[in-house]
């Protein structure tokens, strides 16, 4: 049997030391505090939560911007923690990003066409002509029109430039692609054509998408799994329709609670979460959730809760939801 496994994370940590005074010690922010997680070939994994919960920075492990301070992350079964520059160059292939802008993501002097030829000029010893050809078959792909090679990114909608980021993160081939809130900066009209095209090109490529997002209705659509992180920590992690259907974190229930419904007529309960989200430097004792909790009891005070099974999902909490 082949194996379809694309990435690995074993308790994976990123720590930063934080500057908060000339007389005062370094404190530690801990951005992500422990994520385990799989991603196979052909599935989606979203990654949800607050601004600050540690998405973004998962991205950049995963794609080997930044080094963990501590853990596992293995692409094709590699560990790039301990692994040499050319075999991190080599993995870097299989792994590419599709950031949140797509006006800030491409360089205004350069036409497209040249964008998408520049990971293979650096990356390959392809000819001129082949590297044009597989920039113009790339831009088909996405939806692009050949006359449009030699265009600058001003010129281009918001959607369009979005599709040439598609694209230019494929040109490697890639396993795996890390799409960082692609679609939040669009106009919603054009939102779902993104997502379509993201969807079609996952069904023709066979590819592997974390996905993140703080919007839970595009998540809906397109995610197989979905782990839900607070402060820096998975928090609870199932397939789509499980946590949908059936969240047991109170954190998930009530991030759900907030999503928006077409149905006029369904009626749905908000759940306020009170207080802010507590600072990552100087998180509360305890389950890092506690301040903000309805079910918060003495043992939510001691120790943050291990991640156990139950039911169809995985949570980390001791007053887990029925």
């Amino acid at each position: 049997m082949i194996n379809d496994t694309i990435l690995e994370a074993q308790d994976l940590k990123r720590y930063y030391e934080v500057v908060r005074g000339t007389f005062k010690p370094k404190a530690t922010l801990k951005a992500l505090d422990g994520a385990t997680f799989t991603l196979e070939k052909g599935r989606t994994l979203a990654v949800v939560g607050e601004s600050g919960c540690g998405k973004s920075t998962l991205a950049r492990l995963v794609t080997m911007i930044e080094p963990p301070t501590s853990g596992e992350l293995k692409i094709r079964g590699v560990d790039i923690v301990g692994s040499d520059r050319a075999t991190r160059r080599k993995l870097k292939s299989k792994v590419q990003i599709v950031f949140q802008d797509p006006y800030g993501s491409l360089n205004p002097r350069q036409k497209i066409g040249h964008a998408l030829e520049e990971p293979l000029l650096v990356n390959t010893t392809m000819t001129k002509s082949e590297r044009r050809n597989a920039a113009s078959d790339m831009m088909e792909l996405v939806g692009l029109r050949p006359e449009q090679y030699d265009r600058y990114p001003h010129m281009f909608s918001g959607g369009q430039r979005q599709r040439i980021a598609v694209a230019r993160a494929l040109m490697l081939n890639p396993e795996m692609l890390v799409l960082d809130e692609p679609v939040s900066a669009l106009d919603v009209s054009i939102q779902a054509q993104i997502l379509n095209l993201i969807a079609d090109l996952q069904d023709r490529l066979n590819l592997a998408y974390l996905f993140i997002s703080h919007d839970l209705s595009v998540v809906k659509h397109i995610a197989d799994e979905v782990m839900v992180m607070y402060l820096g920590v998975p928090i609870e992690m199932g397939a789509r329709d499980v946590i949908f259907n059936h969240p047991r974190h109170p954190y998930t229930r009530a991030l759900l609670s907030a999503t928006p419904t077409a149905d006029p007529f369904k009626e749905k309960k908000r759940i306020v979460l009170h207080g802010e989200l507590p600072s990552p430097i100087d998180p509360p004792p305890g389950c890092s959730f506690n301040p903000r909790c309805s079910e918060v009891t003495a043992e939510c005070l001691k120790k943050f809760p291990d991640t156990r099974t139950i039911g169809e999902s995985q949570v980390a909490c001791y007053n887990p939801l029925d």
